[in-house]
């Protein structure tokens, strides 16, 4: 009798065989790396096509402009608001867990990673950088919300023109058919990806430099966990009427993928699959809320920027006033769109946030050494709260009938 593992079970077998074998090879594993980088180029392909084709077909199947522009306030709103919960969240757990008090790290060499040096974009730079000069560069440089524009255009178009450009709709709606039967094919091989994205990073990061921060590491991961089970499960229960546990089983290959490549763009393709066959949720509303939540929804992140401002605030020995605190709120949820789609957002994000309450710009290399065992769980994070607005924006649209099992 021929038994077959699922997906979600070979995932896991991946994980923590690789977790086994970067612990006791250490770097020595990063022969397995090129399995990584192979698994990330698949995926990392057809990320344009993908959003291109299925949100042309989304937009192009709503008949109702208002419709979409509705979806559109409530995607943005949700977005925020998780947003500044998560931040609240890992304010709260960094003061409980005081990762900072009693710390002794040499601060003599400490130096500010560029990332975190950079000069992030204003405001109205980073709305006009939405809109492409020329899509066909979008397109090759994988601009996420340039692209997201670009296919609201055309599916608003195909709608206005009507009856003469059915031909062009059949299109994408057959190319937007082919690339979900591409991203099938690729998942197949997700765990041997998996397995060669996660081993290479268990392997460079022995005890020694965990242990001095591992305080910090357990806040962000308390928080994360503590963020996901409160207000994503209240949400889909609540607005998506859609049972807490039937989500986090849906979403958890996904969170997994998201884990070891920490890349929300890189994991789109996946969360997309996801939550159309394992939650249920319309391809017009996925097409729609997951790409834009790729680039602006950023909770894990948020939580990282709690615990990490508690972190350095307790290093240095600074008592942060109530004012403070709400800065770094507000900061942190204005910040979430401005650095959209901006490498390293993680570190700018705390750079702008260090300096609006006068804190210290070296903090941020304090805790840079161990940026990517953080950068996981946030990745995991941003991912699964993209999915849950995704099946609250659907429920509240009433496109489905979602199982309370």
């Amino acid at each position: 009798m021929k038994v077959r593992i699922n997906l979600v079970t070979q995932i896991l077998i991946a994980f923590v065989l690789a977790i086994i074998l970067g612990t006791v090879f250490g770097s020595s594993i990063d022969f397995l790396k090129p399995l990584g980088d192979l698994f990330l180029r698949l995926i990392k392909f057809i990320i344009a096509p993908l959003i291109l084709s299925t949100l042309v077909v989304g937009v192009a199947s709503t008949s109702d402009p208002k419709q979409l522009g509705r979806i559109g306030f409530k995607t943005v709103s949700y977005y925020l608001a998780t947003t500044a919960m998560a931040i609240m969240i890992g304010l709260a757990v960094a003061f409980v867990i005081s990762p900072g008090k009693g710390l002794t790290i040499d601060t003599s060499s400490v130096e500010v990673p560029e990332a975190a040096a950079a000069e992030p974009q204003s405001a109205i730079t980073t709305l006009l950088n939405i809109i492409p000069e020329n899509p066909f560069t979008a397109m090759a440089e994988g601009n996420i919300l340039q692209i997201i524009f670009f296919a609201l255009f055309i599916g608003l178009a195909i709608t206005l023109v009507g009856e003469k450009a059915q031909p062009v709709y059949r299109f994408f709606e057959g190319f937007s058919e082919i690339m979900y039967k591409i991203t099938g094919i690729i998942m197949k091989v997700a765990p041997i990806g998996v397995l060669g994205l996660l081993a290479p990073v268990v392997g460079a990061y022995g005890l020694a430099v965990l242990l001095p921060l591992v305080k910090v590491i357990i806040a962000v991961y308390i928080a994360s966990i503590v963020h996901a089970l409160v207000v994503y499960s209240f949400a889909v229960k609540t607005w998506g009427k859609m049972s807490p546990l039937k989500f986090f089983r849906g979403i958890s290959p996904a969170a997994l993928v998201a884990f070891s490549t920490a890349s929300s763009a890189g994991t789109l393709p996946v969360t997309i699959k996801n939550t159309n066959e394992n939650l249920g949720v319309p391809n017009r509303i996925s097409s729609f809320v997951l790409p834009l939540g790729a680039t602006i929804n950023m909770d894990g992140t948020a939580i990282y920027q709690g615990v990490a401002v508690i972190f350095i605030a307790q290093f240095y020995n600074m008592n942060l006033s109530l004012t403070q605190l709400l800065t770094v709120v507000l900061i942190t949820v204005l910040a979430s769109v401005g650095t959209a789609g901006v490498p390293g957002a993680g570190m700018i994000m705390l750079a702008m946030v260090l300096t609006s309450v006068n804190m210290p710009l070296e903090g941020v290399a304090l805790i840079a050494g161990i940026d990517r065992v953080l950068d996981m769980m946030r990745t995991s994070v941003n991912v699964v709260g993209d999915a849950s607005a995704a099946v609250v924006i659907a429920g509240t649209e009433k496109d489905k009938t979602l199982s309370t099992n």
